[in-house]
């Protein structure tokens, strides 16, 4: 039996928002996202891709149908409220049914559907059944960094206003070869960094200025995010300066930080020295072997 456990919204919302090329959630095996509230309420409106949970005639709940339990890589549960694993409920006798099948953690999302579509309105939804292509074209929201405060993703997320204003973004750092995001239709402080994605590109000597302006917004309550073309290397790399100097984390802390909130995030291996560096300067030491299987 797979272990149970509570996630908090933000981790469901980046589960949502992970992307290639297209929305992972097109992959089959990728999230099995379920919704253990009466049928009236889901119907009435819940978290997007979400499956409504089913009962048999003696009200157990059982596996979702068409749907593989055993092999998908994160499977997720919600009601309406739920809070904590003591708390009897929908979503943890829905959660103990899946774990007798699955694999992978049963992760219940903490405060349930109320508490994620407060702080998600926008990815709320009534629709139920999606085609393989309306979930590969589903638009894709930067990832979340630190909840409520910074975000990450490409360029293409950080020209997009209607995204902007779903997550209420005041400021956005793009790291580009262009100044693209001047033409953003919004109130938007823009920082532009003009660098390339190469390993002979030099960030290192713009991580102070681009830390004192993201932690400037943060410290006045502002959400930022920070962007590049395709939102894997370049983002990355200031994300983790940026989570180094205003956390004070080690490079691993940092890298392993932005591993959960991103998998496929890697900052080319020069910015991966510079980070090295910039460790040095925060910390006072070199503390995290670059040179380990893990970088």
């Amino acid at each position: 039996m797979a272990e149970i456990m509570m996630c908090e919204p933000v981790e469901l919302y980046n589960l949502l928002n992970q992307s290639s090329c297209v929305s992972r959630l097109a992959e089959i095996n990728y999230l099995c996202l379920i919704d253990a509230s009466e049928a009236q309420d889901y119907r009435t409106s819940h978290i997007i891709t979400a499956k409504n949970a089913k009962m048999d005639s003696e009200g157990t709940f059982v596996l979702p149908e068409a749907v593989e339990v055993d092999s998908m890589r994160h499977v997720v549960v919600y009601d309406s409220s739920t809070s904590c694993l003591e708390e009897q409920g929908r979503a943890l006798e829905c959660a103990q049914a899946l774990a007798k099948a699955s694999l992978s953690p049963v992760k219940i999302v903490r405060g349930g559907f109320q508490r994620f579509s407060a702080l998600y309105t926008f990815l709320r939804t009534e629709k139920i059944l999606y085609t393989i292509m309306e979930l590969e074209n589903l638009k894709t929201y930067p990832v979340e960094i630190i909840s409520g405060r910074l975000f990450m993703g490409d360029q293409r997320q950080g020209m997009d206003s209607s995204i902007l204003k779903d997550l209420k973004i005041s400021a956005v750092v793009s790291i580009s070869e262009s100044d693209a995001l001047k033409c953003i239709n919004g109130n938007q402080t823009i920082l532009n960094i003009p660098v390339a994605d190469s390993v002979m590109s030099d960030l290192y000597s713009s991580f102070e200025s681009i830390c004192s302006f993201i932690g400037s917004h943060i410290n006045m309550d502002s959400r930022v995010l920070i962007v590049s073309k395709q939102g894997r290397s370049r983002c990355s790399a200031v994300t983790i300066a940026f989570l180094m100097h205003h956390l004070k984390y080690t490079l691993e802390e940092a890298w392993s930080h932005m591993l959960k909130c991103k998998p496929n995030m890697r900052p080319n291996t020069g910015f991966l020295q510079q980070l090295s560096d910039w460790e040095l300067h925060t910390m006072g030491a070199k503390v995290t072997d670059i040179c380990d299987h893990g970088f």
